[in-house]
Parts: structure tokens; C-alpha cells; sequence
């Protein structure tokens, strides 16, 4: 049977000081970040990918046809390459430059070849929080400013019965993959590729700026689809999705600062927002962070809405994430995930207006992901709900895990509904967990009396 269960609890003065800072922080620091992020501005040049070959042509293999076209781009001093209404097949992955747009009109869908060698030479790039070589990552840009995929045309990695199936053969090279980490060795020494196991991402920036990312649709990708990586001034706008195969992040924003995700359309196997900041000894030894990002009016669909973590070493702090909902089931609503590996901290949360339909837990915070690691326990806190309704939660409606020696610390809601829970409210190891108006499973009414 469901457990009804309520909690009106009112903490007056307290919260009379927490909540204007909340209210605060959700309109003057939102304002603020959003005012940093510039985004790129590109010349006004304008090439289409059908002035170098033949629809025909396109169709079999556009990827010489593309290095042509960038060539010229780049000879220009950079501008817009535009992909017309079609099909295009591109055996290898497309290398972005500075100053570059990559426009797909509707109707064009850009399609990517599974020969897993046309993805080499291996490039830098990072995977699950460790940097290190690795097949290049199907559009890739390397230290590039001022550029942009934008247009209501598709990108699919056609990975579903190629890359995909690496999942299953991906263990050993993930172990190497962490030792190195820990082992502090040489990242020009890490080189996976050819032989190896790893998948690449659908779409990487890597030490980026001034960027954007709008319309598109993304689908199949051979592991995450959007992946910011040590990345500022980033804007990521009416992104469709659909991708349903294994490890299929929708966006994640790594060692990243000044982003603005908005006008989302989720439908992805796997978390829909996932910020990360490096893994154990390589990330805590960082001076990168995840900071000042803010998520709004997105629709959540896939496996949890928002999360951070477990690869947070470096830190993740001054996220805002505003009046989102849902657009299917999720097994979590609300996910910050780390483990005594990590270190680093997760504070300055800020969700407000978010409304969840049916999931397996609404919001869990906990300190023992995958209940693996020692010596490096994560401070959780600075932690602030408002405004939150979920309709039902098959497990836990909040779930909030801490570490002995770090308790999570300085977790406030209000205004949380949860219609319908299996289990209310689970707490271990949290210091300072504030709740006012909170409602979790039938709203209590007038107390009965012995008649």
C-alpha cells in the first residue's frame, strides 16, 4: 500500500533568511550569469555543402565534400557552411574551426558512417572525467571561439547496432582508463582508439568559447550527445532529442562556466542534464570548476532529469535550474551523485518552479554512489528547493545520503508537494534540513477527536 505521509513544517525565522536570499539569487545572480555569456558572432560569410559536390554525391559520402568546404571557410577568414534539405552521409567526423556556423536547414539530416577507423587519428579529449586520446568524437572542436550548430536539421551517430555495442566490451579499457587517473601518468600516454573500446561522444567542445548550440535534433549517439568540456559562454537552445541508447547524455557541461540552457526537448535514454567536473585525483587536482550555469523552461524525458555527478572532483557550485517539467516518466527526478573517490563539493543549488510527473525517486542527494571509494569524502550543501510537485514516486520522495565525518548540510524546501510516495522522507547523516510547506502523500486536515 502507499504510505500517505505529510510534513507542514514551519521554521518562521529561519527561513525568513533563507528565502530572500533564494529569491535573491533565482533574479539578481541569474541575470548576472546570463549577462557574462557572449554569444559568437560569426562573419558573414555563406557557403552551401552543394556548391563542392552532387546531391548524389552528398548522399554516398559527404566528408570530402565538408573538408573542402572548411578549407574554404577558414580561407575567408571563417562564415557559414549551410546543409540544404537532404540526406548526407559522412564517413569520418567533422572538425570545427574558429568563426564557423554549421547550419542545417530543415529537412537535412546528417548522417554518420560506422567505420570505426575513418574516426582516427585519436585527438585529446576526456572520457567519464579522465582526459586521455581516444576516437575523435563525430563533431569535435579543439580550441576553437565563435562557433555554432544551429537549424531545425537532424544529427544522428546511427550507433544503435555499431558503436553502441561496445557497452558490453568497454570494462577493461574503463579500469586502464581510471588507473590512470590515479596514477597521475602522462595524459600523451593515454592512448586508447584502435583496439580499444571507449565510444566516442556525438558532439564535443573542448576548451571552447563563445558558443551555441540551437534546433538541432540529436539522435543514436555512440555514447553522450552534447558534451561541454572545459568550455565558457555557452548557449544551448531548442535542442530536440532522440536518443536512445546506452550512456545517451543529453548535455554535459564539464569543468564549464557561463551556460545557458533553455527551450530544451529531452528524450533521451540516459540523464537529460548531467554536470561533471573530473574524476578523483585528475579532477581534485584541477583548476577548473563547474560553475554559474543556469537551466530554464526545459522538458524532461529520459532516465533523470537533472544531475550532478558522480564525476564532480573539481566542484560544482551556483547552478539555477527554473520552471522546467516533465514530458514523460524518470527515474529520478533531482540527482546529485558522489562518492568517498571524489572530493570536491556540490553547494549552491538553486531549483525553483520545476514540476515531475511520475519517477522512482523525486530528489536524491547522496554521498555513496555505486557505495564504492574511500578518503575523499564530497561537502554537500547549500542545497535550496522551491516550488517543486511531483505526481507520484514509486520509491522515495526525498532521499538525502551523507558521509559520517561530511554530513550533508544546509538543505532547504518549500513548497514541495509529492502526491504520492511509497516512502516520504529518508535522512542519514544531514545536518540542518529545513522544510516549510512540505507535503508529501495526502495534505493533513483538521485533527480528529475522541468523540
Amino acid at each position: 500500500m502507499t504510505t500517505k505521509f505529510s510534513i507542514l513544517l514551519s521554521l518562521t525565522l529561519f527561513l525568513a533568511l533563507q528565502l530572500p536570499a533564494f529569491a535573491q539569487h533565482k533574479n539578481a545572480d541569474i541575470q548576472r550569469i546570463i549577462s557574462q555569456i557572449s554569444e559568437p558572432e560569426i562573419p558573414p560569410n555563406t557557403i552551401k555543402i552543394t556548391d563542392f559536390a552532387s546531391v548524389v554525391e552528398l548522399a554516398k559520402n559527404s566528408k570530402p565534400a565538408i573538408n573542402q568546404a572548411i578549407k574554404e571557410l577558414k580561407s575567408k577568414g571563417g562564415g557559414k557552411l549551410v546543409f540544404p534539405s537532404g540526406k548526407y552521409l559522412i564517413n569520418g567526423p567533422i572538425h570545427l574551426i574558429s568563426d564557423m556556423e554549421l547550419h542545417l536547414e530543415e529537412g537535412a539530416n546528417l548522417r554518420f558512417g560506422s567505420n570505426y577507423e575513418d574516426y582516427l587519428p585519436v585527438v585529446k579529449t576526456s572520457w567519464e572525467g579522465t582526459f586521455l586520446y581516444n576516437y575523435s568524437p563525430f563533431i569535435y572542436a579543439y580550441k576553437c571561439t565563435n562557433i555554432a550548430i544551429t537549424g531545425l536539421g537532424s544529427i544522428d551517430g546511427e550507433a544503435s547496432e555499431t558503436w553502441s555495442t561496445w557497452h558490453g566490451k568497454q570494462k577493461p579499457d574503463q579500469l586502464l582508463s581510471r588507473e590512470m587517473n590515479h596514477s597521475n601518468s602522462p595524459i600523451e600516454d593515454r592512448i586508447f582508439g584502435q583496439g580499444h573500446f571507449l565510444r566516442p561522444q556525438l558532439i564535443q567542445f573542448f576548451d571552447c568559447s563563445k558558443i551555441k548550440v540551437s534546433d538541432v535534433k540529436l539522435e543514436d549517439s555512440p555514447f553522450w550527445c552534447l558534451h561541454l568540456l572545459r568550455c565558457e559562454n555557452v548557449t544551448v537552445r531548442g535542442v530536440r532529442y532522440d536518443a536512445q541508447n546506452k550512456n545517451n547524455d543529453g548535455i554535459d557541461p564539464e569543468y564549464s562556466k557561463n551556460v545557458l540552457i533553455e527551450n530544451i526537448h529531452f528524450n533521451n535514454s540516459d540523464d537529460n542534464i548531467a554536470i561533471k567536473a573530473g574524476r578523483d585525483h585528475e579532477g581534485r587536482g584541477s583548476r577548473y570548476r563547474s560553475e554559474n550555469i543556469v537551466a530554464r523552461n526545459c522538458h524532461f524525458k529520459g532516465l533523470h532529469a537533472l544531475v550532478i555527478g558522480s564525476e564532480m572532483s573539481a566542484g560544482v557550485e551556483n547552478v539555477f535550474v527554473s520552471d522546467c517539467d516533465f514530458a514523460g516518466k524518470l527515474k529520478r527526478g533531482v540527482y546529485l551523485k558522489s562518492n568517498p573517490d571524489r572530493g570536491g563539493f556540490i553547494r549552491n543549488i538553486f531549483l525553483d518552479n520545476i514540476a515531475f510527473g511520475e519517477v522512482e525517486d523525486c530528489i536524491y542527494i547522496t554521498s555513496f554512489y555505486h557505495n564504492e571509494g574511500k578518503g575523499f569524502a564530497t561537502k554537500i550543501s547549500d542545497i535550496y528547493f522551491n516550488d517543486i510537485t511531483c505526481q507520484q514516486a514509486s520509491g522515495t520522495g526525498v532521499v538525502i545520503q551523507g558521509f559520517p565525518s561530511k554530513k550533508v548540510s544546509d538543505v532547504f524546501f518549500n513548497n514541495l508537494t509529492i502526491h504520492s510516495a511509497k516512502n516520504a522522507i529518508s535522512l542519514t547523516d544531514t545536518q540542518n534540513i529545513v522544510m516549510n510547506d512540505v507535503i508529501i502523500g495526502e495534505p493533513a486536515t483538521a485533527p480528529s477527536f475522541v468523540k
